[in-house]
């Protein structure tokens, strides 16, 4: 396999991924990647994917660049072909089939590239009875039990955004997949597909969970056990401006220090006594109340209570924990979260801003060795 020629910075420096182009768990796994210095080649559609915000905002895509390939033309195929062969990953969002018919499927791909990692991301997988059904995050992870887990018991399931079943079921699966199989493919093995679906990754996030359950140590309800809003220590709270506190106070030091400082010390021998859930939620309940978000967070500053303020998206990158580290980071004028996780040796950074469709086809034709990129459609 080619060697990048292209300088990076982060661990996965001298990595080449091609991303054809999608939407949501797809291109957020892409990003990730990019973040962590593989060059990413996206490859776009004539006309887009139809993402409903300006692609100068779309920030799953910056750490990349971009090239527009007609999959329907006559040489589009070609082109993808030519990129998978210099490559080391490729991934792929269509549905079952779809990338066979456009001629860049595995066998089409491993053909010209044997070592290739060919990461597939979708909501119902490659088999199975819906497989072939369209769908969104919502619907995958209503059918894993985990969306039925979230919210309050007199109220319908709460909606986690697209959080929970795109990007942590799908696609953080998707990149621990496809960086085993690179490893295994490096090793001497060769490369192989990676089935990357969040019915699958939204299921094993939940495992330990399942485990409990099985012991009989959580009920099948909402709102019912100790990390669902069924404990009135581990949840959240309203406050007098009608903003909220999150309590996270499960053990019995944390606890303590909880009602302490919350200012309810009667209730401090109420913590595994069922039967006074009742009346210490009313009380916790009543003692946020009494003031503001912000009196409540100085009041919990400094202590173990493990209490914390709900911010907003606007308010979490002025937070002084996060802004110490750096958590956020601006470039290009939007602010945006910084890679993550980070590396003592080989430190990441946010290099380029959203790849712009199209606007790197000389860059990447000369840096991957193909002059082919240059050409129009046939």
């Amino acid at each position: 396999m080619a060697e990048a020629k292209t300088p990076g910075h982060g661990p996965l420096s001298g990595v080449r991924v091609v991303e054809l182009a999608g939407i949501g768990p797809g291109p957020f796994a892409a990003m990730l990647l990019a973040d962590l210095g593989a060059d990413v080649v996206r490859v776009d559609r004539p006309g887009g994917v139809g993402l409903a915000i300006n692609t100068e905002y779309d920030i799953t895509n910056r750490n990349k660049r971009s090239v527009i390939v007609d999959l329907k033309s006559a040489d589009g195929p070609a082109r993808v072909l030519d990129l998978a062969a210099r490559a080391d990953i490729l991934i792929e969002g269509y549905r079952p089939g779809v990338a066979e018919r456009l001629g860049v499927g595995p066998e089409a791909c491993h053909a010209r590239n044997p070592e290739l990692v060919y990461g597939r991301m979708t909501g119902w997988g490659q088999q199975g009875p819906l497989a072939h059904r369209a769908g969104h995050d919502i619907a995958y992870i209503a059918l894993t039990g985990t969306l039925g887990m979230i919210g309050s018991p007199d109220e319908p399931p709460a909606v986690p955004a697209n959080l929970l079943g795109d990007y942590a079921g799908g696609s953080l699966y998707l990149v621990v997949g496809v960086l085993a199989a690179l490893h295994h493919a490096r090793a001497g093995g060769t490369g192989q597909v990676v089935d990357a679906a969040i019915v699958d990754g939204t299921s094993h996030l939940a495992a330990m969970i399942h485990g409990m359950f099985a012991a009989g140590g959580w009920q099948d309800r909402r709102g019912a056990n100790l990390l669902d809003g069924g404990c009135p220590y581990y949840g959240t709270y309203e406050t007098a401006d009608g903003k909220y506190m999150a309590v996270g106070a499960l053990e019995p030091q944390f606890y303590d220090e909880f009602v302490r400082v919350l200012g309810i010390p009667e209730h401090a021998d109420a913590r595994k006594d069922w039967t006074r859930w009742g009346e210490l939620r009313e009380a916790v309940a009543a003692g946020f109340k009494s003031r503001t978000r912000d009196e409540w967070t100085a009041v919990f500053e400094g202590s173990d209570a493990c209490v914390a303020p709900v911010l907003s998206l606007r308010e979490a990158p002025h937070h002084p924990h996060l802004a110490a580290r750096g958590t956020f980071t601006e470039h290009g004028g939007i602010t945006q979260p910084a890679p993550a996780p980070r590396f003592s040796a080989t430190p990441t950074a946010v290099r380029s801003g959203p790849a712009q469709p199209g606007a790197d086809t000389a860059d990447v034709a000369r840096d991957w060795d193909v002059p082919d990129l240059l050409k129009g459609p046939e």
